[in-house]
């Protein structure tokens, strides 16, 4: 028999991060595209960024038709959360002479799937590119990070929002994304974890 799953957060019903999850505002619009193969994922942090912000849309595919109308939205300014060449780093508004606030489009997906969705938009592709000037160590401590400083969708969207809008903070969105990660530590048990992920 199938378990009931909460069909805001798709969890489990007995495991719903949902009272986790905060309803947080932001100047900044957050349009996350996800790759399909992440919808299943256990920790699809992706959906947790688009639950917690008010200002966040989540769509998922691979070749996204309607990519300029969703992004043609009057007062902003559009960035791609996607380290690369020529890549700016995300500055307060406070210190910016652009009072604009930023759309920012985040691919979500493994590195290699992310690159696939800018190769087959190429729209997204030709966006101006932002990154993160600090990187605060991930707290991810089950997934191998395939370089130095990576961090999942969430944890990136987390730490541009604090850069941003300081000194507003957008920490208690990763509540729900921790208590994940406890939970799947105390499902496989501490002894595996301390062998199998500890560094």
């Amino acid at each position: 028999m199938s378990r009931i799953h909460c069909e805001r957060c798709l969890r489990p019903q007995s495991h719903c991060l949902c009272p986790l999850i905060p309803s947080l505002d932001s100047r900044t619009r957050v349009v996350l595209l996800q790759h399909p193969s992440e919808v299943r994922h256990a920790l699809n942090t992706a959906k947790l960024a688009a639950l917690g912000l008010r200002n966040a849309e989540l769509r998922v595919g691979e070749v996204f038709d309607d990519l300029e109308a969703l992004l043609a939205t009057p007062g902003y300014r559009l960035g791609l959360l996607f380290p690369g060449e020529g890549a700016e780093a995300v500055r307060a508004y406070a210190l910016e002479e652009d009072t604009r606030p930023w759309l920012l489009v985040v691919p979500d997906g493994t590195w290699r799937k992310a690159r696939k969705l800018l190769h087959v938009n190429p729209l997204l592709a030709g966006l101006p590119r932002v990154t993160l000037d600090v990187r605060v160590p991930s707290r991810y401590r089950l997934r191998k990070a395939p370089e130095e400083g990576a961090l999942s969708t969430l944890e990136a969207v987390v730490q541009a929002l604090n850069v941003l809008e300081a000194p507003q903070a957008f920490d208690a969105l990763l509540r729900p994304f921790e208590a994940l990660i406890d939970g799947q530590i105390a499902a496989m048990g501490r002894e595996t974890f301390e062998r199998n992920h500890r560094r």
